[in-house]
């Protein structure tokens, strides 16, 4: 098995502060910069740059901008106007500085408008919205003076709504905000952070300017990563500045599903031309994924019938009116009667809707960004994005116990080669068997790896039955060492030892039929009723392995979860794999606190207030197995092949009496149960 586990450790990128310009020497605007081709924004490179969505062509050139005399007055006067301002607003009198602020703002003209020369000339108002061009090109060549005494004016700038504006003055704000990092470098986050706050922008109206033609989405898209690029690419300091940014603005759990996925797929685009915070990008989608996660796992868990229902009416509700909510720009969530806004439940069953429509949604844009990488599974370019997912997964979704759909991305993925179910079997097995790692996350690793093998449907029987083996061994080495020093169970102490029993018992479960080596002529292998009561050979070690563990002294039977002991219990019996019947009988009548850890240093039995002693579910573990049925409706589509569902087998579960034939192996393991697995009588001799 493989026994590499990619361990990525993240360092936290503090966000610098320059106090001197990024570059040596300060410069008007295009002044000692590099040029647009030197710092590689060339046509063809932005063409290349591909979302996992189809995207409209757009084009948006910072090439050969020339501003002439578009507006009601000349460059030179707008910089004496600005000159003026700033040198009257050093002196302390702000009343040209406060007007320069409000028309760099984009709020207002830059003068009252006269309405007798608009009769003298009707395109006099034209000119003047165009007239804010002029200023930020003049502006630029103020840029050594707009220091921290100017923040003000800096605030104003970069509110201006640039994006929804026509193409040259976006070319024009991106230059100027290029010329004013350059001489002001204590400035780049400033700048950064007011593009990336608009990666939640997905409406008109975020970005639509009075009297300007309407601006689709994809063209704001563009010249926002234009801008982003620009700035990468020119100024070395952006990268660590950015990464830190990204996070800081990335949209709260409880925001609006339309802003999380804005969000996420600017980051995605972002990654196609910042290759170097391509890892730090999906650790951050992914581990905000896993918050939501698990927040929409706690409250539907908390959740009676009637209130799940609710949710799930409140889904179709609302993929049925998608397409009318496309351009809504009202209300993300409008399938529940705002009249109940104000009642707790119409409350709870909304943000339970919201979370998994986030959920899906997101997962449904993973798993279509990767599909490409995994065409060809045995590609460097396959292998290499695995083992980004195998990061992701060891940091951020294996510690998480709530985690209950984003592990489905490396599920799919990792069944499409047997070199990368090697390498995710292999990273489980590492992480449950090593013995630094906290005693959760080896159970958690343990859950994993059961679950993947009993439940991928492309994982062939040969790597099943690998895997048990695999596991059995490492079992029978805890049984040796921990059977030395036990008395009873206790899950306490013999944790990683239950969770692996438990992970054998699922397999076996699930996967059954791969653990058997050759079966009668009368068996018929598309008819799984047709095995029951049969002599089946099963495969070498197979039997031996959970016979020495399950009647050890360790008594699994009484730890594990009690709903997968039953149906091993069923499956075995009936298969004539193994009898268990007699160790549950007796299990029932032995107290599981008597054998807790407290009782070893008191002398006495557990005796804790808190718990209801005839309840003992707190001292066994858990049915966590994390790949159980995927449930999110759209993003769905991509696991459904890949999953193994449970299969009834047609008289299991009828009542029989045992035949004299099993008498004999009845009494034989009845008499191991006496001798190596804890008795009430031997409990109660050591209180």
């Amino acid at each position: 098995m493989t026994s590499a586990t990619p361990q990525l450790a993240r360092a936290a990128v503090k966000p610098t502060t320059p106090l001197k310009p990024i570059l040596k020497q300060s410069s008007s605007l295009l002044g000692t910069r590099r040029t647009y081709d030197e710092a590689g924004l060339d046509d063809e490179s932005m063409d290349s740059q591909q979302n996992p969505r189809k995207r409209q062509r757009v084009e948006f050139d910072l090439n050969n901008i020339e501003i002439h005399e578009i507006g009601a007055r000349s460059v030179d006067e707008i910089k004496q106007e600005i000159k003026k301002a700033l040198d009257r607003h050093e002196q302390g009198d702000d009343e040209d500085y406060d007007l320069l602020k409000e028309t760099l703002s984009g709020k207002q003209p830059s003068y009252d408008e006269d309405e007798e020369d608009e009769d003298d000339d009707p395109t006099l108002p034209a000119k003047r919205r165009q007239e804010l061009k002029v200023y930020f090109v003049s502006l630029a060549s103020f840029s050594p003076r707009l220091g921290r005494s100017c923040d003000g004016l800096i605030r104003s700038v970069l509110q201006c709504q640039w994006l929804g504006r026509d193409e040259q003055f976006a070319k024009v704000y991106v230059q100027f905000l290029a010329a004013l990092v350059s001489a002001q470098g204590a400035r780049l986050t400033q700048v950064l952070s007011s593009i990336v706050e608009k990666f939640t922008d997905s409406r008109p109206s975020d970005w639509t300017v009075p009297n300007y033609s309407s601006v689709s989405r994809e063209v704001v898209q563009e010249r926002l990563h234009v801008a982003l690029q620009y700035l990468v690419q020119l100024f070395p300091a952006t990268k660590p500045v950015l990464e830190h940014l990204i996070a800081s603005k990335y949209p709260f759990h409880d925001e609006s599903k339309r802003m999380h996925l804005a969000y996420v797929d600017n980051l995605l685009r972002l990654r196609t031309y910042c290759t170097d915070l391509k890892t730090e990008v999906m650790d951050l989608i992914i581990s905000r994924l896993v918050k939501i996660d698990v927040e929409m796992q706690m409250d539907l868990d908390d959740m009676d019938d009637r209130l799940a229902a609710m949710v799930a009416m409140a889904l179709k509700s609302s993929r049925e009116n998608t397409n009318e909510e496309e351009d809504d720009d009202e209300s993300d969530n409008e399938s529940v009667d705002s009249d109940e806004s104000e009642n707790d439940e119409y409350t709870r069953v909304k943000t339970a809707k919201e979370n998994i429509e986030k959920m899906d949604s997101i997962l449904d844009t993973l798993f279509e960004l990767y599909t490409p990488s995994f065409v060809e599974p045995e590609s460097d370019g396959a292998i290499e994005a695995f083992e980004d997912l195998l990061s992701e997964f060891s940091n951020f979704i294996l510690p998480t116990i709530k985690s209950r759909h984003t592990q489905f991305l490396i599920f799919h993925f990792g069944q499409k080669s047997e070199g990368l179910m090697d390498a995710f079997c292999g990273t489980c097995i590492n992480i449950a068997f090593e013995s630094q790692r906290p005693l959760i996350l080896q159970q958690a690793a343990s859950a994993y790896l059961a679950s993947f093998v009993a439940r991928g449907a492309h994982v062939p029987g040969h790597i099943v039955v690998k895997i048990f083996e695999v596991l059995g061994f490492h079992l029978d080495q805890m049984r040796s060492l921990y059977e030395t020093s036990c008395r009873g169970p206790d899950v306490r102490r013999y944790a990683p030892f239950y969770a692996l029993m438990q992970a054998l018992m699922y397999i076996f479960c699930f996967r059954w039929q791969d653990l058997i080596k050759s079966v009668p002529e009368e068996v018929d292998k598309d008819d799984i009723s047709s095995y029951l009561d049969q002599e089946i050979e099963w495969e070498p070690e197979i039997k031996d392995i959970m016979r020495r563990n399950i009647f050890s002294k360790l008594n699994p039977l009484k730890v594990c979860s009690p709903v997968i002991v039953e149906q091993f219990a069923k499956l075995a019996h009936r298969f004539r794999f193994m009898y268990v019947y007699p160790i549950i009988e007796k299990n029932k009548r032995l107290r599981l606190s008597q054998f807790s850890a407290g009782a070893y240093t008191t002398g006495g039995a557990l005796r804790d207030l808190s718990f209801d002693m005839n309840d003992e579910s707190w001292q066994q573990l858990g049915s966590f197995f994390p790949f159980d049925p995927y449930q999110l409706p759209v993003s769905k589509r991509w696991v459904e092949e890949d999953y193994l569902q449970w299969r009834h087998i047609p008289g299991l579960n009828q009542d029989e009496r045992v035949d004299d034939s099993d008498e004999e192996e009845q009494d034989e393991e009845n008499r191991e149960v006496d001798e190596d697995t804890a008795t009430d009588d031997e409990a109660i001799e050591d209180e």
